[in-house]
């Protein structure tokens, strides 16, 4: 029996782990949860799971999810500091989910403590990704690619170190705009923007993933996770969303990691690693899909992907800087306050604001506050760009 702790019980990821859980309970027992605002999600999963703990991150959801457990003899907590303690809760796999830079603290107490980490959050690694890995490296810890691009480049490199790598590829389905012109991109509508034609999943990464932003980012996730030179580093477009990563080695062959696009399918490897276990998703018919198309990403009508390019070339505090500045962009766009197109345009106006600024560190707290003083600046920014 494995125990877990999911941080971000009640999003795509939580509930796709949760699914698994549910058809192998012989193997798996969630012994703490956390979910960020959805008390009533999380009260309704701890009962059926029955953890030791559930964390909410909203400080003000306290009495509201002691109330919904009264009389379960779960313990439950409010606060980030309740997230932290439910990753710190001892588990042998902590499944880190939390959407955003919320997720970053408690994640990386989770590795810094020595825990099993399988890894969702971007934001660990494009924010502070050095301090991250290397919390791993010193607690003897081992964090696990559970994006589904990283866990097929995790399994296509299988004992293979970075010096006998020429290249990573990522795949990109391109996202609902691949075929439309720079100007019809540029006027999408939020319902266009948020119709991903393979994938399910949160508004935030939808739209990361409709202007390749998502691409970038984990361009740079990868480059921490693998220990890969940024120049051999890759994305294709690949519309079936079937191969999800390629290795090319120095011999001239190339592994790839195909899969069906279902989440469960790099979950479940993170939860049996090394074994391999049913996830629920169906098994790929290659003659089904009859055809595997790739592609160059278009950096022009993309301009999200230069941007993310460029920042992991430049390296230090750039991709957190980055981040930051894309997520109030975004946040601006779902609320109508800019259009698509202005996305990209307002996080290179913030990318150069900071372009002089000297680094402030990578150690996480250091990085976190970069965070918050890049959204502060960015939100000083709206009004003229998006008046």
């Amino acid at each position: 029996m494995k125990s877990l702790v999911i941080l971000g019980v009640t999003g795509s990821i939580g509930t796709s782990t949760l699914d698994i859980v549910r058809r192998h309970p012989d193997r798996y027992r969630v012994v703490a949860m956390a979910a960020g605002r959805d008390v009533e999600g999380l009260a309704a999963l701890a009962r059926e799971f029955r953890p030791a703990f559930a964390a909410v991150g909203d400080p003000s959801a306290a009495s509201d999810l002691a109330e919904r457990l009264s009389g379960t003899g779960i313990v439950s907590g409010a606060g980030e500091g309740a997230v932290v303690d439910a990753a710190l809760h001892p588990a042998d796999l902590v499944i880190g989910a939390i959407v955003g830079t919320a997720g970053v603290r408690p994640t990386y107490a989770a590795v810094a403590a020595g825990r099993r980490v399988a890894l969702a959050n971007k934001e660990c690694l494009v924010c502070a990704g050095e301090a991250f890995m290397s919390a791993a490296a010193r607690a003897g810890t081992e964090v696990l690619p559970l994006d589904s691009e990283h866990n097929a480049i995790h399994q296509a490199l299988g004992r293979h170190t970075a010096a006998e790598i020429e290249r990573m590829t990522l795949t990109a389905s391109g996202g609902p705009f691949r075929s439309w012109s720079a100007e019809r991109i540029a006027a999408a509508t939020r319902a266009e923007a948020l119709a991903h034609p393979n994938w399910a999943m949160g508004a935030k990464v939808t739209i990361d993933s409709a202007s390749l932003m998502n691409k970038g980012l984990e361009l740079i996730e990868a480059r921490h996770l693998f220990d890969v030179p940024a120049d051999r580093l890759d994305v294709l477009v690949h519309p079936q969303s079937i191969v999800h990563g390629l290795v090319s080695f120095a011999d001239g062959s190339v592994t790839a990691g195909l899969a069906v696009p279902d989440m469960r399918v790099p979950i479940a490897h993170c939860l049996a690693h090394p074994e391999r276990i049913v996830s629920g998703a169906r098994s790929l018919d290659l003659a089904a899909v009859a055809r595997l198309e790739f592609e160059e990403p278009d950096l022009v009508r993309f301009p999200a992907l230069r941007l993310a390019r460029e920042a992991l070339a430049a390296g230090g505090m750039m991709p957190a800087v980055l981040n930051a500045a894309n997520e109030i962009a975004v946040a601006d766009f779902l609320a109508g306050r800019c259009s698509f197109g202005e996305i990209p345009v307002a996080v290179e106006r913030v990318l150069e604001k900071f372009s002089h600024r000297t680094d402030p560190g990578e150690d996480v707290e250091a990085r976190l506050a970069l965070d918050g003083e890049v959204r502060r600046v960015a939100n000083e920014m709206r009004a003229p760009a998006f008046s």
